[in-house]
């Protein structure tokens, strides 16, 4: 059986292309998988995310829980609604899943991880969490709409009760609040996303989204499916769980380093593994690749380096850009002109330092 979020129903009334994603019926876009993509590049757009998993993490250890549990440290995490980007790791330092996680005070704290990892996740945290005494709690009765782009925060403080806006509105990068939404309706409101442009992911109670989809819609937000959705992160330099890394890739080589905290003290699941291997130096390494002749760059192609051959991870065409990007994972060292076969032809590209875009536009160097 599919799974179905609540907006099942709405996305088949647009018109919306539904693929099997994870196991859950979404869409892939309503028409124009591009003119979507440049639609939260240059306005706002919206996606339905409701089948990411929330789960509230309730105990008197649940920070003990979550120092032990994570590569990061949520030490950083002193403010009600501030949010941490961190991997979770098994013993030998592979990615069970990046997540992101929520404080609220010591003894409560939000995570939400990925879609088609819900059980393998939950299992695992149910296991860690258990002899901290940690309540896990899954909270199906939220659905979550990611609103982006460079309108989008605006857009979505326009339909926020008065009160609300001001607050709202101040919320830095990585946080979040609650505040009331179109009739009232109770939201949690996260300056987070998954696009590189400025917006909100919002959790609304699951009875209460078509209300919010429609009034986002209402307000010019443009319905944007799983296509555009994943050129734009890539353009944005953001991993994809399960296509850049997984259990057999650890942070190191997933470009990851920026999110291990080796802080004095804690011994988090995985360190013991991700101190040995940086200590030995990691093999292989993940960068960025830029095809300037015409070609798309796509998942399994075999790119080929002096030190060896490696792998194209996720690569598609950049709309933003006009032309193929990819990340890739390579033998570790000077690399020498890269190529890519495709379809057995090698065909010469650039390796370059990702993000491929910022702000809507290209970076240095792209």
């Amino acid at each position: 059986m599919t799974d179905k979020t609540v907006l099942n129903a709405t996305h088949r009334a647009l018109g919306a292309r539904m693929v099997d994603f994870g196991g859950w019926d979404m869409p892939i876009n309503y028409g124009s998988q591009i003119e979507e993509h440049h639609a939260v590049r240059r306005d706002a757009g919206m996606f339905d995310v409701s089948h990411m998993t929330v789960v509230d993490l309730h105990g008197a250890r649940t920070h003990d829980f979550l120092r032990h549990l994570l590569a990061n440290s949520v030490d950083k995490l002193k403010v009600h609604g501030k949010a941490l980007y961190s991997c979770m790791l098994d013993e030998q330092g592979g990615v069970i899943d990046d997540l992101i996680v929520y404080f609220f005070d010591d003894s409560h704290y939000r995570v939400v991880v990925n879609a088609a990892t819900r059980a393998k996740d939950l299992a695992w945290i149910e296991k860690q969490a258990a002899p901290f005494g940690v309540e896990v709690k899954e909270r199906p009765d939220y659905a979550m709409i990611a609103v982006q782009g460079p309108n989008a925060r605006g857009k979505v403080l326009d339909l926020l009760h008065a009160e609300d806006r001001p607050r709202t509105e101040k919320l830095g990068k990585f946080a979040a609040a609650a505040a009331q939404g179109p009739g009232g309706m109770p939201l949690f409101v996260a300056r987070t996303g998954y696009t590189g442009e400025d917006g909100f992911e919002i959790l609304v109670p699951e009875e209460k989204a078509v209300a919010l989809w429609e009034a986002l819609a209402a307000a010019g937000v443009r319905p944007a499916g799983l296509g555009a959705r994943d050129t734009l992160r890539l353009e944005a330099g953001m991993n994809l769980y399960g296509q850049d890394m997984d259990e057999t890739v650890s942070p190191w080589e997933a470009n990851l380093g920026w999110t291990i905290v080796l802080d004095e003290g804690r011994d988090f699941i995985g360190r013991a593994a991700l101190e040995k291997q940086k200590a030995e130096g990691v093999k292989r390494v993940m960068v960025g690749l830029v095809l300037d002749e015409k070609g798309v760059l796509r998942h399994g192609q075999k790119v080929l380096t002096a030190n060896g051959e490696g792998e194209i991870l996720s690569g598609s065409f950049a709309p933003t850009l006009e032309k193929a990007v990819a990340f890739a994972r390579i033998p570790a060292g000077e690399p020498g002109d890269i190529r890519v076969d495709i379809r057995g032809r090698e065909v010469p590209v650039r390796r370059v330092k990702y993000p491929f875009v910022r702000d809507g536009k290209p970076c240095e160097g792209i």
